[in-house]
């Protein structure tokens, strides 16, 4: 989209050149850290949070990739006649392991290393 100069408007806004301005801009921002407002602590805690969302959402994943969308075991010894039971059918090359999530057993067609 062009603007009034014919010259491609991107959107972004550019701050004020004039010293009166900037000096505004830095008294502002100042004033933010020494009332707590914006200040470091607060940029802290906003990543530490981040941080905490994001990682219980890769916990989530995992869990639903590992154990939730999987056939759920109560023995090695099931999971080893529903091995063998795949293995009749064509379906070869299935590891069977101990799940970390709910403690039972499960099939996967990725091998450990």
């Amino acid at each position: 989209m062009e603007g009034q100069t014919g010259k491609a408007d991107t959107g972004v806004t550019m701050g004020s050149k004039k010293r009166s301005a900037r000096a505004r801009e830095v008294a502002d921002f100042k004033s933010q850290l020494e009332n707590g407002l914006g200040g470091l602590d607060d940029l802290f805690a906003n990543e530490e949070r981040r941080e905490q969302k994001r990682e219980a959402g890769h916990d989530a994943a995992m869990r639903w990739k590992s154990c939730e969308k999987k056939n759920r075991y109560a023995t090695r010894d099931e999971a080893e006649e529903a091995r063998k039971w795949c293995e009749d059918r064509g379906t070869r090359g299935l590891e069977i392991y101990r799940c970390e999530y709910c403690g039972g057993w499960h099939l996967t067609s990725h091998p450990f290393e």
